[in-house]
């Protein structure tokens, strides 16, 4: 396949079969071309050169209906279940309902709904409204409205991204039973645990082009992701030591919603991680230090400076405090506005002066941060929501590292990005500190906090539940200090 915007390649050669009855890995960073492959494949977009074929034969899809008729299905990240109607309607929407004489048959439609929920081993009430679902249970919805087209296709994006652990093992038990009804699946992920763990085989893509089909089996981690960045993996994450003596960030006694009694100290140059399962109160603690949230008691204290209790974003950022949250589709960028407004509005006192807005000034810390954080765009004009998400990611830091904060709160900088551009995150984080940033940055991969940090904090039920030195930091203590259990692991060692 061949595809070009703007004369500039999207596909350049790209190409995957996939057969029926495997699930199939379709790998490579943001900007592989993995979804405008996908979009050929679902008749979102007409290829400007190649071939498609289904069973050996050569078809073309005009667009997306033509594809769901020949079985092929996608389910994005972004599911497409329609909230205010119930289950039963969104499993058989458009063609799929039952109706006569303009009326819909109500008992055959909830009957043919129960079928496709039963055959995925799935109890959802027909009648709950579909935004009331959990996240995987929107999920099951969405796989259930497919095979009622009778998808032999499958197509899934990033379908773990909002699941907890629990979910995911759901999830992978309904994929393992359609691949033994023969379902062909293409299982695209950023996570390659999963991919190992789920997958039969894996195509990897870059720049455009397919670089390698092989089955799980004979591969390995380290081989995938060389394979994806085009080098050497080496080493994932920089080098520590910038840490000072000097504290950037105080924080004391502090108590939200769920934090409680939460009091520590950050130093210019260190990157402080803070890890602990879902609900533990991290993002919570991110949120009320950077103003977002209010807080009943404790105390900040940037520097010397005393911060007045929830003082509110503006006033935290004045300060030097500035965050980077965890959903930055909907919290760190505006979608519809380009590259350099999103960057623009959050400066706008260094754009600006009595009332006037400067252009210069915006194309000046536009290109600056663009050319930093190696932002890939076809202009900064472009619109945030054309960029693959490890882009949008770098527009969320370009905007708030324009305002050159003392103290950086980064929240999952890294969920849903390539191992790349992950790369390119862990060296700014450390480039950032060699400045004398503090940066305090939340995750919940253990090996992403041991790898980037200089030391550890570990949260459970709104308190701190152990701290270690990155360096000495062990996963399966951590993993003990999540589950409150550091204590009982330790008289146990």
């Amino acid at each position: 396949m061949v595809k070009r915007f703007d004369g500039v390649h999207a596909l350049n050669g790209a190409g995957l079969s996939v057969r029926a009855g495997e699930i199939h890995a379709l790998l490579g960073e943001n900007g592989a071309g993995k979804s405008t492959l996908i979009k050929i494949l679902t008749g979102l977009y007409s290829p400007d050169s190649g071939s498609l074929h289904r069973h050996g034969e050569e078809v073309e899809f005009a667009n997306v209906r033509v594809a769901n008729h020949a079985g092929v299905v996608a389910l994005y990240q972004e599911l497409s279940v329609i909230p205010s109607i119930s289950v039963a309607e969104n499993i058989l929407l458009g063609e799929q309902t039952p109706s006569r004489g303009g009326l819909v048959q109500w008992r055959s439609l909830r009957r043919r709904a129960r079928a496709q929920l039963d055959s995925i081993n799935q109890r959802i009430p027909l009648g709950m409204l579909a935004g009331d679902l959990t996240p995987v249970q929107q999920t099951m919805v969405a796989f259930a409205r497919a095979l009622a087209t009778d998808a032999r296709v499958l197509i899934l994006d990033e379908p773990t991204a909002s699941l907890t652990d629990t979910e995911i093992k759901d999830l992978f038990a309904v994929l393992r039973s359609l691949r033994e009804r023969g379902v062909a699946i293409v299982y695209v992920s950023h996570r390659l645990e999963e991919v190992f763990e789920l997958c039969d085989r894996l195509t990897i893509m870059r720049n455009g082009q397919t670089i390698m089909t092989k089955d799980v089996a004979d591969s390995h981690i380290d081989e995938v992701i060389s394979t994806m960045v085009g080098r050497s993996t080496g080493e994932l994450y920089p080098e520590r030591g910038t840490a000072t003596t000097t504290v950037a960030l105080t924080v004391t006694d502090l108590h939200g919603r769920r934090v409680k009694d939460v009091s520590f100290e950050v130093h210019r140059g260190e990157v402080l991680g803070i890890g602990g399962l879902a609900g533990s109160g991290r993002s919570e603690l991110l949120r009320i230090i950077s103003g977002a949230q209010k807080h009943v008691r404790g105390e900040i204290t940037v520097g010397a400076t005393s911060l007045p209790r929830s003082p509110g974003v503006g006033r935290a950022l004045d300060a030097g405090i500035a965050l980077v949250p965890e959903e930055r589709r909907s919290q760190g960028v505006i979608l519809g506005s380009s590259i350099q407004d999103n960057i623009a509005l959050a400066n706008i006192s260094s754009v600006s002066s009595l009332g006037l807005v400067s252009g210069a000034r915006i194309a000046d810390i536009t290109t600056r941060g663009m050319h930093d954080l190696h932002i890939k765009a076809r202009s900064p004009r472009q619109p945030v929501g054309e960029l693959s998400g490890g882009n949008q990611q770098k527009v969320v830091l370009a905007k708030m590292l324009a305002r050159n904060p003392d103290v950086l709160l980064m929240d999952e900088p890294t969920r849903g990005i390539d191992v790349g551009t992950k790369a390119e995150i862990y060296r700014l984080i450390r480039q950032l500190a060699a400045g004398g940033t503090a940066v305090v940055t939340v995750s919940s991969e253990l090996p992403e906090l041991i790898g980037m940090s200089d030391r550890i904090l570990i949260m459970h039920e709104g308190r701190i539940s152990g701290e270690m030195l990155a360096a000495e930091a062990d996963e399966e203590v951590l993993l003990a200090y999540c589950y409150g259990k550091a204590n009982e692991h330790d008289d146990h060692e």
